[in-house]
């Protein structure tokens, strides 16, 4: 258990060129009316970091807001923030979303203690051909795979269509939609050469499962729980969309995609079928060396074999997503959620 109060930074990165200030300065900056009282603004929804500082409040801490906008200076501020425990929710650094584990790498250099993966299993959950080789070595069942980069093949299989492509080193659905799924090779030719183009990355070419998408939301670290499995439902895409969670259904809130789908706890599994994705879900959780939280993406087939498709270290923590909904199943308030990941990163700090 950490201490009943900590000054904790909670860390995230901005790289626009003119980023909005953090909640507090924003409020702080909000015009009044000529009677002295606030004017009215239309409900915004709240940042996870927002929803974050209100709970780490609630559990008795001193919570400030700590930003990384790609500058030498917003390192420095970091290393001089005082904080005894950051609470990272970096995705990127100068808008560069392979950099996370340096992020990390650096608290550990300054031995500012954080929560969430360390740069190992940042780096194994970033590049997803190293993640699924892991897979299989461990016994952890994967979609046959091989990747491609500019007229390199590297660990090629026998495989068959329907495939997907995408990025090897992209999170967030980034690189993701319906013509991610080919069915001949001139789409797969094309789609290799778009996100050759598109992303400078290397393609990643698996087989495609077809099946329902599941997410476990895996808790702790000497004995991670598996919490209430979460059902991403696409069977109301239309008929003849590539079942997929790209970034219109996940983050796309105007399209029809995002509208049709939905994430609630998953139903009609039966118990040994629950039993083996979370077993693997755990076992992918532990493969990658990822630590406190994180969630794994699975596939079930009609044949009802678990696939791992991504593994997610330090996932997103909003109240309304998969992980939150994930711990709510389990009987945790919010608050109780961020009170339990911030005592895992306590306790490995003083271990």
């Amino acid at each position: 258990m950490s201490p009943a109060k900590l000054k904790i930074a909670v860390l995230y990165d901005i790289w626009d060129e003119d980023p909005a200030p953090p909640p507090e300065l924003e409020e702080a900056k909000e015009s009044k009316n000529g009677k002295g009282k606030r004017k009215k603004k239309k409900k915004k929804h709240k940042e996870d970091r927002e929803e974050i500082f209100e709970a780490l409040e609630k559990l008795g801490h001193e919570p400030f807001y700590q930003v990384l906008d790609g500058t030498k200076q917003s390192l420095f501020g970091l290393a001089r923030c005082g904080a005894d425990l950051v609470f990272n929710l970096t995705e990127s650094y100068a808008g560069d979303d392979t950099m996370d584990g340096n992020i990390a790498a650096y608290m550990d250099l300054l031995k500012i203690p954080y929560t969430g993966t360390g740069p190992r299993g940042l780096f194994l959950g970033q590049d997803k051909s190293v993640a699924k080789k892991l897979f299989q070595f461990h016994g952890v069942r994967t979609p046959i795979f091989a990747t491609s980069y500019k007229g390199m093949l590297d660990h090629s299989h026998d495989i068959e269509f329907p495939l997907i492509v995408k990025p090897t080193s992209e999170d967030g659905s980034i690189g993701i939609d319906g013509d991610s799924v080919v069915g001949s090779v001139k789409e797969l030719m094309e789609r290799i050469h778009y996100i050759h183009e598109e992303f400078d990355s290397p393609a990643l070419i698996e087989e495609y499962i077809d099946g329902r998408e599941i997410y476990g939301a895996v808790l702790g670290n000497s004995s991670p729980e598996v919490l209430p499995l979460i059902e991403l439902d696409l069977s109301k895409l239309p008929k003849g969309t590539p079942r997929v969670a790209g970034q219109d259904v996940k983050f796309e809130r105007d399209t029809e995609a995002y509208k049709l789908t939905k994430s609630a706890p998953a139903e009609d599994l039966d118990e040994e079928t629950v039993e083996k994705l979370k077993e693997t879900a755990a076992l992918a959780f532990s493969a990658l060396k990822f630590r406190d939280y994180g969630r794994i993406d699975m596939r079930l087939n009609k044949k009802k074999e678990v696939y791992v498709i991504e593994a997610n270290p330090n996932p997103w923590l909003a109240s309304s997503q998969e992980f939150a909904m994930a711990a709510k199943k389990s009987g945790r308030s919010y608050t109780q959620l961020i009170g339990e990941i911030v005592d895992f990163a306590w306790a490995r700090a003083k271990s």
